[in-house]
């Protein structure tokens, strides 16, 4: 089925807008080197027009020495050698236009890798032109680190440096030092690496921890706090960093003022858009507000709201409102799963017998919810989290709080095209950079191709159904009275009103519709038969319920 995906043309394309992320490493391999390419995202690209989403989002495929894979980088304006060639970024270009596709690509720019030039120059000397590029400080007295801020990645939030004598800042990895966005001439260079990718014809940026760019300049002591993990995207209580009210060491308000410069820059070409990462704990729907008010900032944000573990009625109704009073004139990009996070079927799945449900309910509700949507390459087809072993193990974050958190290579391990091919299909090589899982070979493309009542026929039948409805791409989001087990609301634009009613309990639910919804006709989504008896609409385990009212 390699259908064209139609994309909108208008400026605000990303409005409402399906992206279907690509993580590089896992994708296809070509080479024979168990390592994904770019060539092999080419080669794949009819598959992701087959799903009908408008763009694609490239994790990291930049230069780089890998210690993060990738979310390290030494050279922005060039592909690592292990993905191939600027030339071959240029091919994947033209066919992903060629098919309708938007190209976006990750900007990971709080940080570099600490093999990037600017970081070489920057610890040489405390004199050098980029000296101060970087957040350096001075020990304390008795030689401790400048202030208590922590490393997401484990230890305290600094490094020595026996050549400058000096301590920097690294929010990550050791090897990932933090530059300093307080000097003019940093934002000058970003933006620079930024206008390369422009030139090239990219369509828009994925922006890595987009409000950790700035840092107090007091360096003042993060005050201490008890987190409400409900939700979180991460295993908080493995890890100090949640510890912290993060009040000085990121979201800063400096950061505007930066955003406005990059959203200038991006306004000077047509039809380019930014999603930003925003990770601020309890704060982050208001951060992502900040972010995405006025037009002049980011296009939209995404938070780790819904990457947790909480599927509850009650959990994203709370998500949404707060949402729709703190997001007044943003916008918001919503995501049940990344390449950061558990993958949402193993997460909300309580029986394995259960996971195609789940599967195909949860994508019903991303498409219908108020925003642009991403996906994860894999839940297309129902991937689980892959279970590996401590020795397969690949990321630093998994192996630094290992066995307390796995770390996120789970969500990580190779696409599978073709069950009965080597390695599904995904490499011709001797062996995999991660494990192919066998229960994901049984999910296989060519698999669900052959099946109907598959998942991947069910995400592009559900996707064709929200591009069919204009109140899903962007209409207003009005939520109803309900118990707490059920999710009930209209979308609305146009004249036309959707009315959405969710069970995702496993007991069947009743729902008496309100009178003043008037006459209601139901509608049957692709996967769900919508029941409606004398006013009452009937719902099984894990279903759900349309009309037009």
């Amino acid at each position: 089925m390699a259908t064209e995906a139609v994309s909108r043309t208008d400026a605000n394309w990303w409005r409402g807008a399906v992206i279907y992320q690509i993580y590089p490493r896992s994708f296809q391999d070509t080479s024979g080197d168990g390592l994904g390419d770019i060539k092999g995202i080419t080669a794949r690209l009819p598959h992701i027009a087959s799903l009908g989403v408008d763009a694609i989002w490239l994790s990291p495929f930049f230069t780089s020495p890998m210690a993060d894979m990738g979310y390290d980088v030494s050279d922005y304006c060039n592909v690592d050698p292990m993905f191939g060639t600027l030339a071959d970024f240029d091919e994947m270009m033209i066919e992903a236009h060629r098919l309708g596709l938007k190209v976006i690509i990750d900007q990971v720019i709080s940080h570099t890798s600490d093999r990037h030039p600017w970081f070489v120059e920057s610890r040489s000397s405390r004199t050098n032109p980029k000296a101060d590029w970087y957040v350096w400080a001075d020990p304390k007295a008795d030689g401790t680190v400048p202030n208590n801020w922590l490393s997401i990645f484990g230890g305290p939030g600094w490094e020595w440096d026996g050549v400058r004598k000096q301590y920097y800042m690294h929010n990550f990895l050791i090897s990932q030092p933090d530059l300093n966005y307080h000097n003019p001439e940093v934002q000058e260079a970003v933006l620079d690496t930024v206008k390369f990718w422009l030139d090239r014809g990219v369509d828009g940026f994925r922006l890595d921890t987009v409000n950790y760019y700035f840092h107090d300049k007091q360096l003042r002591n993060n005050p201490p706090m008890v987190y409400d993990t409900e939700g979180a995207g991460m295993e908080t209580d493995t890890n100090p960093y949640s510890m912290q009210n993060h009040l000085y060491d990121k979201s800063q308000p400096e950061n505007i003022g930066f955003l406005k410069r990059l959203r200038a820059l991006l306004d000077s070409y047509e039809g380019r858009a930014t999603v930003g990462e925003v990770g601020d704990g309890p704060r982050s729907l208001t951060t992502l507000a900040i972010y995405t008010s006025g037009n002049d900032k980011l296009h939209m944000c995404y938070t780790f709201d819904l990457l947790g573990p909480a599927f509850s009625a009650a959990y994203i109704r709370k998500v949404m409102t707060t949402v729709q009073d703190t997001v007044t004139n943003g916008w918001v990009c919503w995501a049940f799963s990344n390449h950061d996070v558990v993958r949402h079927v193993t997460r909300f799945t309580e029986v394995p017998e259960e996971q195609d449900r789940v599967a195909k309910l949860s994508i019903t509700l991303l498409s219908v919810l108020r925003g642009s949507i991403c996906l994860y390459q894999g839940e297309e087809l129902g991937l689980t989290e892959a279970e590996l072993s401590y020795e397969d193990l690949r990321d630093p974050y998994g192996i630094r709080f290992w066995p307390a958190f796995k770390g996120r290579d789970g969500c990580r391990t190779p696409m599978v095209w073709e069950a009965g091919a080597p390695h599904a299909g995904f490499t011709e090589g001797a062996k995999t950079w991660l494990p192919v899982p066998r229960e994901h070979a049984a999910r296989a493309v060519d698999v669900q191709e052959a099946d109907p009542a598959s998942v991947l026929h069910h995400y592009r039948a559900t996707l064709a159904f929200r591009k069919a409805h204009p109140p899903l791409t962007d209409g207003d989001m009005t939520f109803l009275d309900t118990n707490q087990d059920l999710l009930a609301f209209v979308r609305e634009k146009g004249g036309e009103s959707l009315l959405f009613v969710f069970n995702l309990t496993r007991m069947p639910q009743d729902y008496t519709l309100p009178k003043r919804l008037g006459d209601c006709l139901p509608v049957s989504p692709p996967g769900f038969a919508s029941r409606l008896e004398k006013g009452v609409v009937r719902l099984d385990a894990l279903d759900m319920f349309c009309a037009r009212v």
